[in-house]
């Protein structure tokens, strides 16, 4: 299931809502541009939301802050082999079937992950040129030098297949649908998908690694590295200049999101408190029947019919 939200202006505040939600992705609608999120469990408020509740609360969170929103669904094929852990299949959604997922009339979409503070206008990302490339990503940083041992892409089958390209992070990504949907990138990502993920050994960062292994024939444009800021990969000098901020996981500390996203982000605890504060009234209205949220109603004609594979 995913959530489609249509903001007034382009610059993507919206995407801090997706602490509070527990669907696979989520969606902004804003000047005929999608941006997509995916959901963390870990992320998400102290009081878990069941869906039944998660849908009574969108459209609340809709009327407080000035945003339409869709709810949509796609059925992964049958023929298509199969994932069986929710992180996994969350990963296949997010590579998989891009150009089957939208609809037609969507130009671009911008990927940003749950667990990423975003600190400018998303419009500038819309507008990047790609130079042809159907997608754009950020390399991983390489400026924080004690995690050199963990930069599994300078070795082995990494280092060979790429040759000198960069290893990109999947967390933030754009996509022009119309290049990718012209070079048919999703039946050839697809295609490799199948003859790869029935050997346990790999694709183990599925929306990661399918891309990165695709890069020969399914160009990547490299995005400027401010455009993504992990503390784990990047050096503190960097971090002012940083458009987004990403927790990555650790492997050397293993230091819980929530905790490093306190200590990283100077904003997040407000966020926080803003969406706890907003649950809490509406938590209060809904006991006492003062909620006026309806349910959730469709932005555009036409915008649940999507292609099916």
């Amino acid at each position: 299931m995913q959530f489609l939200a249509q903001f007034n202006g382009v610059h993507l505040v919206g995407v801090h809502l997706s602490l509070i939600l527990s669907f696979f992705e989520f969606i902004v609608r804003f000047n005929g541009l999608l941006s997509l999120s995916c959901w963390n469990s870990s992320l998400s408020l102290s009081v878990s939301l069941s869906l039944s509740l998660s849908q009574e609360f969108i459209p609340y969170m809709a009327e407080q802050h000035g945003f339409q929103y869709e709810l949509i669904q796609y059925k992964w094929p049958r023929w298509l082999h199969q994932q069986t852990e929710k992180q996994r299949i969350i990963w296949g959604y997010k590579i998989l079937f891009l150009d089957v997922l939208f609809p037609l009339a969507v130009d671009k979409i911008i990927f940003v992950d749950a667990d990423q503070i975003v600190r400018t206008d998303l419009k500038e990302l819309r507008d990047f040129d790609l130079e042809g490339a159907p997608y754009g990503y950020t390399p991983f940083c390489e400026s924080r030098r004690e995690m050199d041992g963990y930069r599994f892409w300078k070795s082995g089958y990494w280092a060979s297949h790429l040759a000198g390209r960069k290893y990109h992070i999947s967390a933030l990504y754009v996509v022009d649908l119309k290049k990718f949907r012209k070079i048919a990138a999703g039946d050839r990502l697809r295609g490799q998908y199948q003859g790869l993920s029935q050997d346990p050994n790999s694709l183990s960062n599925l929306d990661q690694d399918l891309p990165n292994n695709m890069i020969h024939q399914v160009p990547i444009k490299s995005l400027p590295q401010e455009w993504l800021w992990c503390e784990t990969w990047c050096d503190e000098t960097s971090k002012k200049k940083a458009k987004t901020i990403d927790l990555c996981n650790n492997p050397q500390t293993k230091e819980p999101k929530l905790q490093a996203a306190v200590r990283i982000v100077a904003e997040w605890s407000d966020y926080d408190q803003e969406v706890k504060r907003l649950y809490g009234k509406f938590q209060k209205e809904k006991e006492t029947g003062g909620t006026s949220a309806e349910k959730p109603q469709s932005t555009s004609p036409g915008t649940d019919e999507h292609i099916e594979l």
